[in-house]
């Protein structure tokens, strides 16, 4: 593992046309610290919109999200520039581990996913990632990610609450078209990050909409202290509440294969032996987050949409981020600020977010030229998607519940795997020479944005 310390690019004011600051490097301070902080605007939507959505402690999961950068930095020798925020394929486990074990439950499901996780890193790093391709080529992996997405979609519209209100879209209406309007007019009007940033642009539009409409209520905002330590939870562990949570994990490799091979492309250099060390790095941040209440982690693509447009990979500019992103979560009037966001924000923005994730996994096939006239990737996609979608639900005893997202990924692993065994036992099988090796996995929870996802 490197040491901490960075060349300086040039002189450290300029790049030169053609050039990147590597992630060894970096330029003056002055300029570093400035896009550490382009960096921290790139990923404070869509952290802050999880926590949101799921009722976490929005500072709770800012202060892992910025621990588990600091982490994974050290864990890949600082290598690996990567920002590691709020994962948004935790959002469906954690509302229904909420809804039947309370918020200690889902957050115990967050900490064991991120301990299968960096098992699964220790192992990629020993044994090597080629094995990830064969158990999740890109059919089986854009299929996880759709009906993640998909499944979500009762919950953008507004499930019912115990005192006959909606959570979502039709709990206030007009506040959520306002609000995905202004997102769809940020992303094709505005430029550069503004134009990244489509997302927290809309959300705060909704807002100031909703407060002129009397619909936020910032009672706690105005109780709240301004200088504190975040809330910590203690997890519970259920075992029925892990079968949840396990579809994630398979997701989160895929968006960490992807984030490595995006950065290696931009950068030129070779980073797949820390494939396995970026695995274990993001495992032991979402076990961190499990530990203390905070939502699971993953690399994000907003930053590397700021990496692509300023051609500074160094990762002196990720402990800037991370420094920055610690201060905001010692306010607890920041995080009651985020608790204040009214239910049509969020189903305003939860309607496009859900559908991009969904989106995503048809990506995904498309990047790797999956091919549906193979009966094999026809079958295994169209009958996991519509497991998850319709929401399947299997409760084998009291107290073990299997749902669409677990069942969907299920059955895409092992419908994919069981025809293509007997598929090449009968010799039937469509599969091309040469197929594609690699699993795509253009990184999930940064969706919405146009870089990288």
């Amino acid at each position: 593992m490197s040491s901490i310390g960075w060349s300086r690019h040039g002189d450290g004011r300029r790049v030169s046309p053609g050039a990147v600051v590597a992630p060894q490097e970096r330029l003056s301070w002055p300029r570093t610290i400035g896009i550490g902080m382009q960096h921290v605007v790139a990923m404070f939507g869509a952290t802050i919109l999880v926590p949101a959505i799921t009722g976490f402690d929005a500072s709770t999961t800012l202060f892992f999200s910025a621990v588990g950068t600091a982490l994974f930095l050290l864990v890949t020798g600082n290598r690996l520039p990567s920002y590691l925020g709020s994962s948004f394929a935790f959002i469906a486990p954690i509302l229904a581990a909420t809804a039947t074990g309370g918020q200690s439950a889902a957050v115990g499901g967050v900490l064991l996913t991120g301990v299968l996780l960096a098992v699964v890193g220790v192992v990629v790093h020993v044994a090597g990632a080629r094995w990830i391709d064969l158990v999740m080529p890109p059919v089986v992996t854009g299929t996880i990610v759709a009906l993640i997405g998909l499944n979500l979609a009762p919950v953008a519209w507004g499930l019912p609450q115990g005192d006959g209100s909606f959570s979502g879209f039709r709990g206030a209406p007009l506040t959520a078209l306002v609000t995905l309007g202004a997102i769809v007019l940020a992303t094709v009007l505005f430029r550069g990050m503004l134009g990244r940033l489509a997302i927290l642009v809309g959300v705060v539009v909704g807002y100031l909409f909703a407060l002129l409409r009397g619909e936020v209520d910032l009672s706690g905002v105005a109780a709240a202290a301004w200088v504190g330590l975040p809330t910590f939870t203690a997890p519970t562990i259920d075992v029925g509440v892990l079968v949840l949570f396990l579809p994630v994990v398979l997701v989160l490799v895929a968006e960490n294969v992807g984030h490595v091979k995006s950065v290696a492309a931009m950068t030129g250099q070779d980073l797949d032996p820390l494939m396995g060390r970026a695995l274990a790095a993001d495992g032991a941040a979402t076990t961190l987050a499990g530990l203390g209440g905070g939502s699971g982690t993953t690399t994000y693509a907003e930053n590397i949409g700021v990496m692509a447009a300023t051609k500074v990979y160094s990762t002196a500019a990720y402990w800037v981020a991370a420094g920055a992103a610690l201060l905001l979560s010692m306010s607890p009037k920041f995080g009651a600020l985020v608790g204040s966001v009214p239910v049509g924000v969020l189903g305003g923005a939860a309607t496009l977010l859900y559908g991009m994730i969904g989106i995503l996994g048809a990506r995904i096939w498309v990047q790797n030229r999956v091919d549906f006239s193979d009966p094999v990737n026809l079958t295994t996609a169209g009958i996991a998607i519509i497991v998850g979608i319709a929401n399947y639900t299997w409760i084998p005893q009291e107290g073990l519940e299997f749902t669409g997202i677990a069942l969907g990924t299920a059955a895409a692993l092992g419908v994919y795997h069981v025809m293509r065994v007997l598929a090449r036992w009968r010799g039937t099988t469509q599969e091309p020479a040469s197929p594609a090796s690699v699993p795509g996995g253009d990184e999930l929870d940064r969706a919405g944005q146009p870089a990288g996802r």
